[in-house]
C-alpha cells in the first residue's frame, strides 16, 4: 500500500510567493521610469528593466522569478505604459525591439534554473543554500545578455528587416551596460540571500522527503 503524498511540490505557489512575484514585477515596472536612452541606428533603448529582469530570477529563481516576469509582460500587453518610456507591450511587439521584450521572459528562466542548481548542487545542508557572486555574474549574463541578446536580434531581423551580422553589430552598444547589470544584480542577490535565505526551493524536493511506501 503507498501513502499519498499531499506535501506541495517544489513547483507549487503559496501566497507569499505570489506576493513576492508581484512586488518583482511591480519593481520591473518601476525600473522603467527614468526612461530610454536610444542609442545606433536600430533605435533599441538602453532600459534598466533587464536589471530588474536579472534580479527577478537571481533572486526568487524559477518559479517566483518567472511569475513576476509574466505578470510584468502580462500587464504590458493588457495596455499598461510600464515599458521603459511608457510604452505598453502592444508597442513593444510592433517595434524593432519585440526580441527583446519577449526575451525577458527565457532570459528569467535561464537565469532563475541555473541559479537554484549552482545554489543547491553543492550545498551539504538542505535548508540554507549559499549564492555565490562570480557564478551569479555569469549566469546573469548568460540569461540576461546572451538569451535576451538572441531573442532582440531574432526581433530586428523580422521587424527591422536587419541582416543577421547587423542586428548582432547592433547588440554591441549595450554589452558593456548589461554587463555592469550582471554584476549589480548577482552583488544585490548575494546580500538578499544571506539576509533572507531560503527564498529559492531546490528544482527537486530531496530524496528523503519522499512519500513512504511499505
Amino acid at each position: 500500500m503507498t501513502t499519498s503524498d499531499t506535501r506541495p511540490s517544489a513547483w507549487s505557489l503559496t501566497i507569499a510567493d505570489i506576493t513576492q512575484a508581484a512586488v518583482f514585477a511591480a519593481l520591473i515596472a518601476a525600473l522603467g521610469l527614468p526612461g530610454t536612452i536610444t542609442v545606433g541606428t536600430a533605435g533599441v533603448p538602453i532600459t534598466f528593466q533587464t536589471l530588474g529582469v536579472m534580479l527577478a530570477g537571481a533572486i526568487l529563481g524559477p518559479k517566483k522569478g518567472t511569475l513576476s516576469v509574466v505578470i510584468f509582460m502580462v500587464l504590458a500587453i493588457a495596455g499598461l505604459p510600464i515599458l521603459s518610456g511608457g510604452r505598453n507591450g502592444l508597442t513593444a511587439l510592433s517595434s524593432p525591439t519585440a526580441g527583446f521584450f519577449v526575451g525577458f521572459l527565457p532570459g528569467v528562466i535561464v537565469i532563475g534554473v541555473l541559479t537554484a542548481l549552482m545554489m543547491w548542487t553543492h550545498t551539504r545542508s538542505q535548508t540554507v543554500p549559499r549564492y555565490r557572486v562570480l557564478p551569479g555574474i555569469v549566469i546573469n549574463i548568460i540569461g540576461g545578455i546572451l538569451v535576451v541578446y538572441i531573442c532582440g536580434t531574432i526581433g530586428l531581423m523580422i521587424r527591422a528587416d536587419m541582416t543577421l551580422w547587423a542586428a548582432i553589430a547592433a547588440n554591441g552598444w549595450f554589452i558593456l551596460g548589461d554587463t555592469i547589470k550582471a554584476v549589480v544584480a548577482a552583488v544585490v542577490a548575494a546580500q538578499v540571500h544571506r539576509g533572507w535565505p531560503g527564498l529559492i526551493s531546490p528544482l527537486r524536493r530531496p530524496t528523503h522527503e519522499a512519500s513512504p511506501s511499505n
